[in-house]
Formats: structure tokens, C-alpha cells, sequence
């Protein structure tokens, strides 16, 4: 059934440009309609425009906005969403003073949630999974990639990859998955890291191609994880098997990570706690999308990605929620924006644009997802009346999303 959303105060993320991203100086407009209304065809946008000049609405499921906004979904493109359990421990041993480097070496971390995960079944994987899901759904959120990379095993990371395959068949939401089995070295192969790439390379990911598990093939590139050349070996063998690039990089040294994406047309390279100008450069001019999670940072205690540089240099830069157990457990992705503008002083039009277009950019997908656009997938939440743009990522934590609607249907509603 068509959908018709009338008496809406504002619709922001307007776009019929035709571009995938939005760089640069760009990056500070948002295309707005005051006083609107939006017709849904099935699951895409038909039509949008102003009240004077609203359709019939006879045959149509209707929304009254009263005056609320209406904002295209966030897009979500680096998650971890499918895990066993929590690691609240950590949490404290991160009050008492130890990095995240050190939990590792003490066997915590990614480690530990490998543990838990193999001692988990697959139904309840995708019990709790989707209790997150539901979660970031009625934050606002309509386009989700989930790794694997807690298994370190071949059974293991296979059974996340299925668990994110049934995600995708029964959430509301879409749904991407990659696979990340170089998250870390698997306990097995302690002291035996470059058998352990081979055993990625070798087993891992012909398997994963053969069920048709995944779209994308991630690698933890940093410092005490694995080096630009395993990196380099692991996703020119994903290619082989046609999974698309996207790597951790930087966020605990500069890696070589930005770089290696780039090299090998990576879709983005995620986190970039610490840059420098000669990773920015590459990353000009290129096609891999900076992708930035202050999520984790602000969970660690570390310094945040310089998106004020990126973007003055012309870049496009994304945004994600990172949501983990161990180092950003929330998926959030409206207070991921206010992160953005309140420590790395990206204007809240920046921050809305690296959340939706660009993230969907991220993972390949910004021709159907990430803005307000005729023919697009029908994924929006609409507000409360609001003052400003600036009162979403001002007023992070005040409940403000009424409904949301995903692929034309309304899934979540707030009453009263």
C-alpha cells in the first residue's frame, strides 16, 4: 500500500543531484522542503512537495507529521552487532587504568568474545542480535552492516556470517555483511600469525564465498594486529572471490592501513584515530571513504579522527557507531552525530550527511539508500516539531523520533 506522510514541518536530506557523496565545503548543505508532505510507492519514494500542492490521498495508508521533520535513516556502515554476552569486566579494568592494547594482551578483548561466542548457539546469537536490532531501529537507523570477526575459527565465523544471514531475511532494516576473520589471530594459532593469514586466505574465504555469506572482506590493520602486507594478501584473495574491501585502519598508530586501502580501491577505511597529512593525501582524489567512529573513541579515552582537516581538504567523510561489546557498545548513531559536532566540529549539515549519504557510500549503497530522493528506498523517521537542525545533535539524549519507516512500511511508532 502507498504511504502518504502530510503536515511536515521540515523534510531534511532532499537530494536529487544524482551524486553518491557529498566532499568538501558540500558537506555543509542539506537539502530541506518546510511545510511538506511525501508519497511512498511500495517500498521507494514516489513524490514529495509542498502542502499547496499535496495529492490526493485516497487508497493511501496516512501519517499526520504535525509538523514534525522527517530525516532520511542513518546509514550505519561498521558495526559488530552479532555477539555473545558482554564485557562490562573490561569496562572496569578500563577505569583502572588499562589500555585496550593491554586487555588483549591479558587474553580480553576480541579474544574473549571469541570464547563466549563459541560456547553460543546460533539461535541464541540471533536472539540477542536482534534485540540489538531492534534497538537501532527505533534510533533511526535503516541500513546496517554487521562483521563477523568474533569467531576466529572457520566453523565459528561461519556461524556468525549465517546469523547475519538471518538478520537480514527477517529484520526490517537492510542488512550488509562482511567478514572480518582477520579481526584478530585466532587462539589456535597464537605465535603462528602468518599460518593463521594463510588459514584466512586458504579456507576461510573460499568458504565464505561458497555460502554467499558476505559482500565485503574487512582486515584489523594496526599496530600488535596484522601488518599492511597480510592486509594487502587477504583482501586481494577477497577480491578473487568478489568481496569488496574495507579495512580498520589507524586507530591505534598510523598503520599503513589508509594506504593499503586506498591502493586497492578499498570501500572505506574505518576509524582513523590518528592521521596525518600524508594519509589524508591519499586519500584524496581516491574513492574510499573515510569512515569515522567516534563512538569508540569517546568509550576508550582517545583522541578523535581529525575530521575537521579531512573535510577542509576537500575530502567526504563517513560516520558509524562501531557498536561492540568491548570498546563502543551502543549503536546510537544520532548521538554518534553529536560526537561529531561536539568534539570534532563538524557542523550538525556535516554530520548528517557523513551519517546517511556518505556512510551509505560506505558500503557501496548511496544510489538507493542515504537521502531524501524520488525513487530511493523509503527509509525515514519522523520527529517532534523542532526548532533547528542543530537541536538533534544539541539535544542528543531527549527522546524526539515519533515513527520510523522502513522500506515504505511504518515499523516503530510512538504513542501519545
Amino acid at each position: 500500500m502507498n504511504l502518504l506522510v502530510k503536515n511536515i514541518g521540515c523534510a531534511v536530506g532532499i537530494d536529487e543531484s544524482g551524486r553518491l557523496c557529498v566532499s568538501g565545503k558540500d558537506m555543509d548543505r542539506v537539502g530541506v522542503l518546510e511545510n511538506a508532505w511525501l508519497l511512498t510507492d511500495g517500498a521507494r519514494i514516489k513524490d514529495y512537495g509542498t502542502m499547496g500542492c499535496m495529492p490526493c490521498d485516497s487508497g493511501c495508508e496516512v501519517i499526520d507529521a504535525e509538523g514534525g521533520w522527517l530525516f532520511p535513516s542513518f546509514c550505519d556502515s561498521h558495526t559488530h552487532i552479532v555477539y555473545a554476552g558482554s564485557r562490562e569486566q573490561e569496562f572496569l579494568d578500563k577505569i583502572n587504568g588499562l589500555s585496550y592494547e593491554e586487555i588483549a594482551k591479558r587474553g580480553g578483548g576480541i579474544l574473549n568474545s571469541a570464547d563466549r561466542l563459541h560456547d553460543t548457539s546460533e539461535d541464541e546469537l540471533y536472539r540477542q542480535a536482534m534485540e540489538r536490532i531492534d534497538e537501532i531501529v527505533t534510533m533511526g537507523t535503516g541500513l546496517v552492516e554487521i562483521k563477523s570477526g568474533y569467531g576466529l575459527t572457520l566453523e565459528d565465523e561461519l556461524k556468525i556470517l549465517r546469523v547475519i544471514r538471518r538478520i537480514r531475511e527477517t529484520a526490517p532494516l537492510e542488512v550488509r555483511a562482511t567478514f572480518l576473520g582477520a579481526h584478530a589471530v585466532g587462539r589456535a594459532y597464537r605465535g603462528r600469525q602468518s599460518e593463521y593469514v594463510d588459514h584466512v586466505c586458504n579456507d576461510m574465504i573460499p568458504a565464505v564465498a561458497k555460502e554467499g555469506l558476505a559482500e565485503y572482506v574487512d582486515v584489523f590493520c594496526d599496530r600488535g594486529f596484522f601488518t599492511v602486507e597480510e592486509t594487502a594478501k587477504i583482501i586481494e584473495t577477497g577480491a578473487r572471490y568478489g568481496l569488496r574491501a574495507k579495512i580498520h585502519a589507524n586507530e591505534l598508530a598510523v598503520s599503513g592501513g589508509v594506504e593499503v586501502g586506498v591502493e586497492h580501491g578499498a570501500l572505506s577505511v574505518d576509524h582513523l584515530e590518528s592521521m596525518g597529512d600524508e594519509q589524508i593525501e591519499a586519500l584524496s582524489g581516491s574513492e574510499t571513504m573515510p569512515t569515522m567512529l567516534p563512538g569508540c573513541a569517546f568509550f576508550l579515552g582517545i583522541g578523535y579522527p581529525p575530521a575537521r582537516r579531512m573535510i577542509d581538504a576537500g575530502l567526504a567523510v563517513a560516520l558509524a557507531s562501531d557498536y561492540n561489546p568491548g570498546t563502543a557498545p551502543s549503536g546510537n548513531m544520532r548521538f554518534v552525530t553529536s560526537l561529531a559536532s561536539i568534539k570534532m566540529k563538524m557542523t550538525p549539515a556535516e554530520a548528517l550527511n557523513a551519517a546517511t549519504l556518505n556512510s551509505a557510500c560506505a558500503m557501496g549503497e548511496s544510489k538507493d539508500f542515504g537521502s531524501i530522493t524520488r525513487g530511493k528506498m523509503a527509509n525515514f523517521y519522523i520527529t517532534k516539531p523542532l526548532p533547528s537542525l542543530a537541536f538533534m545533535p544539541y539535544a542528543h539524549q531527549t527522546p524526539i523520533i515519533k515513527t520510523v519507516v522502513l522500506k515504505g512500511k511504518v515499523v516503530s511508532l510512538m504513542i501519545g
